[in-house]
């Protein structure tokens, strides 16, 4: 695909140094992603490491990492531009970063001085790489009703239980897992704990990684803790406050990380069939040349032009340090919706062709179906959006939160990647 520079529709949210990052993302995922698609398209249930080796290469695991701990300090547009234009070559390279980035959050958000001085410097220079286990195979996303426990025996705690979806599961050397601390019946918000867990552990056990429809190549697999041992001074933050580390890393990191993946793919299934349909031969033209072609093709254009100004809009806001989760909630959400329709009507434009395997399309809508669920559904996002806007009016809601998570959590102003090592 040809590399395209920045729209100008981004203008208004990137500096010079942010165009510098695009265009140096571009060059790495055609230069180095792009000539491994084809070998984890070809094996489904194989880890690639070799991406995530070349990511830490470049320190883009430590992009929202302050320079004092040797990361990039670059904030949240230029993390949506790398997770962005990986996307557009590789759903599954873009799931590495992205994935690998949301216990950074919660490390920052939630670490002690000690930790972030123990882990950050090797989250920034590549040689450790974080995963977040919070999902259960029965309860879901339904945090109020996790079954992983860990229980205190007077010097330590033991942690027991079984965590799925786990991003970068089998890649990751420390787990960031969320457990129950508190009796049944204790609310929610307090019955939770954030526990770093290494993943060499005795009793941390990672299971045979098995394929998934899409993001081959990507594990987001199954680990099981039995009576793990974890020491009072690996909790992260307090005893109860492992909501807060789960609900903030979600919304503040995976929202408009997911927001970027499906930007990403967006943009390629607009591409291949803008290509295709400019190429097919019609009647002496081309399929492009037909009014009704123009049709689609301009309400899939039309898309991409939302869901890009939603995703950086409300990345851009989190640099500033502005409450948005309402807007992290649209890019999510939106996001995924505008570019699922765009991929099926690329799916059709392709005809039968878009079923063939192998061809760049199938493997782009597989892996944009990975999408919708992490972070929280769409229906989520709407419901959300619409407790935000009740609030807004005055509506008592006791669902809804007082202080929004972008607002506890503010970062300072916009970080210049201009200024980073």
């Amino acid at each position: 695909m040809p590399i395209p520079a920045p729209p100008a529709t981004l203008d208004r949210f990137l500096t010079p140094a942010h165009h510098a990052l695009w265009e140096d993302a571009d060059d790495f995922a055609a230069a180095e992603v792009l000539p491994l698609v084809d070998r984890m398209e070809s094996q489904p249930s194989r880890v690639d490491r070799t991406t995530a080796r070349l990511l830490a290469g470049r320190r883009w695991f430590g992009v929202t990492v302050p320079t004092a701990f040797g990361g990039m300090h670059a904030g949240h547009v230029a993390k949506t531009i790398l997770i962005h234009r990986l996307a557009r070559v590789s759903g599954a390279a873009a799931a590495i970063l992205q994935a690998g980035l949301i216990p950074v959050a919660a490390l920052l958000h939630y670490g002690t001085p000690d930790q972030h001085t123990a882990l950050l410097p090797a989250v920034a220079d590549g040689s450790l790489l974080m995963s977040i286990a919070v999902t259960e195979p029965d309860q879901g996303g339904h945090i109020g009703a996790m079954t992983t426990s860990a229980e205190w025996d007077g010097t330590t705690w033991l942690l027991s239980g079984i965590k799925v979806h786990v991003g970068n599961s089998h890649l990751a050397h420390q787990h960031i897992v969320v457990a129950r601390t508190a009796p049944p019946g204790t609310r929610t918000s307090k019955a939770l704990t954030a526990f770093l867990v290494a993943a060499d552990q005795k009793g941390v056990h990672v299971h045979r990684y098995t394929s998934r429809l899409g993001l081959h190549g990507f594990s987001f697999g199954t680990i099981t803790f039995d009576r793990v041992r974890i020491p009072p001074h690996h909790i992260l933050g307090e005893v109860g406050q492992g909501f807060d580390v789960a609900q903030s890393s979600s919304i503040l990191y995976g929202r408009p990380n997911l927001a970027a993946v499906s930007l990403g793919l967006h943009e390629a299934a607009l591409t291949l069939t803008t290509q295709y349909v400019s190429s097919r031969p019609r009647h002496g033209k081309t399929v492009a040349d037909l009014a009704v072609i123009r049709n689609r093709l301009g309400q899939m254009n039309a898309r991409l032009l939302m869901a890009q100004i939603l995703a950086y809009h409300a990345a851009d806001m989190l640099d500033h340090g502005l409450p948005c989760d309402a807007e992290l909630c649209a890019a999510k959400g939106l996001g995924h919706e505008l570019a699922a329709e765009t991929s099926r009507d690329a799916m059709e434009l392709h005809g039968a062709n878009a079923l063939t395997e192998g061809r760049p399309l199938e493997r782009v809508w597989r892996d944009m179906q990975t999408t919708y669920a992490p972070a929280g559904t769409g229906e989520v996002q709407r419901i959300r959006l619409a407790q935000a806007l009740l609030h807004e009016h005055g509506h008592p809601d006791h669902h809804t939160p007082h202080t929004q998570w972008s607002a506890r959590h503010a970062h300072h102003p916009r970080a210049d990647p201009a200024t980073t090592p």
